[in-house]
């Protein structure tokens, strides 16, 4: 049966078993929510527009564009741990895209009690997500602690700290000298905010440095949460992570672990995930809450493929043939566990394995 999938379909389902393997249960929604949702949270969302219409009781409705907000909406305060996944399609503009897409997504979501656990369990539903596309790949990890530790530590202003990360996230370390240099953070500050950020490569290796720096207590407890969970990830197996501190979000909604998946032959990221407890805050829903999404629609080209043969058969009849002999033949054909395709004599475009009449002889 799976040998007649498509790439995509394939992909889709070994997604699907992965995390029904680890007692996350399918989560649906609509194509569309109030459009208050989604407004309440704008800095949330990838990017700022969103698709709306008026229904005919006078709301004013969005096509849905994310779907973690929607998770949270109907997550109910039961005090038990809610584990998710789903495959939806999000309506929004990518970043260097001049209109909307439809945008194809799997991922999971897990609100409740997220310890350390929980988290190396995600990150390692993450890699396993990628694993199944058959292709290399590796995940890039970061916790929000680590710089927002230190520019705490320092008594940076909200401000200055939001856009101290958003350089970190471009890796633009001249833009970060110029903003410290300006704010006057103390010499020990910048010089310390500069190895963060310089500190990239495979967790095995990075890992024994970062936990080495003079880290403020904030920042250490970040970097041994990292970590553990990084320990954690490891007794599921061996996974390509690298630590990178570029990974940054938006810190009033993300916290904590976070991460983004790359695979060989595509140049942005499909996949991206991590802790939003901030965002359970702020839409009043208790607990705590991780999850990531991969992004199919950015893989179409890996998932794409051009069939090499139609049917493994290609069972050609003539006018005069019985047509239930030529159906009795195509019967015998699937049965066998093969496919087919049954055409009039005559007819050009068809690749299949081998070309045979009713009886069974071989056609030229």
């Amino acid at each position: 049966m799976t040998a007649a999938l498509t790439p995509r379909e394939r992909v889709s389902l070994a997604l699907r078993e992965l995390y029904q393997r680890y007692g996350y249960r399918q989560y649906t929604v609509g194509k569309f929510e109030e459009y208050d949702l989604y407004a309440r949270n704008r800095n949330f969302l990838a990017g700022e527009h969103i698709l709306t219409f008026t229904d005919p009781n006078g709301r004013l409705m969005a096509l849905k564009p994310d779907v973690t907000l929607s998770v949270i909406r109907n997550t109910r305060a039961e005090g038990q741990t809610r584990k998710v996944w789903y495959t939806e399609t999000v309506y929004r503009v990518p970043r260097n895209s001049d209109g909307f897409q439809e945008i194809l997504q799997t991922g999971l979501e897990c609100i409740g009690a997220v310890d350390l656990y929980t988290m190396g369990e995600v990150l390692m539903l993450s890699a396993r997500s990628l694993e199944a596309l058959g292709t290399d790949y590796v995940v890039d990890v970061s916790h929000m602690g680590l710089l927002t530790g230190v520019l705490s530590a320092a008594g940076a202003p909200a401000k200055l700290t939001a856009d101290i990360l958003a350089a970190a996230g471009e890796k633009n370390l001249h833009t970060l000298r110029a903003l410290c240099a300006g704010a006057g953070l103390p010499a020990e500050t910048v010089s310390l905010l500069l190895e963060l950020c310089s500190l990239a490569g495979p967790v095995r290796e990075t890992l024994p440095a970062l936990l080495a720096l003079p880290l403020p207590a904030e920042s250490r407890a970040a970097a041994e949460e990292l970590a553990t969970v990084c320990a954690t990830l490891s007794a599921f197996g061996s996974y390509p992570v690298r630590l990178d501190l570029s990974v940054i979000n938006d810190t009033d909604y993300y916290n904590g672990l976070l991460f983004r998946g790359f695979v060989d032959g595509v140049a942005r990221p499909v996949l991206s995930g991590g802790r939003y407890d901030h965002l359970l805050q702020r839409m009043g829903r208790p607990g705590r809450g991780i999850g990531f999404a991969v992004y199919l629609s950015e893989l179409e080209r890996l998932l794409s493929e051009t069939l090499e043969r139609d049917a493994d058969t290609l069972l050609v009849y003539s006018p005069e043939d019985d047509p239930a002999r030529v159906a009795a033949a195509a019967a015998a054909l699937t049965a066998a566990g093969g496919s087919v395709r049954v055409q009039l004599r005559g007819e050009d475009g068809v690749a299949c394995g081998r070309k045979i009449a009713p009886d069974g002889s071989e056609v030229d």
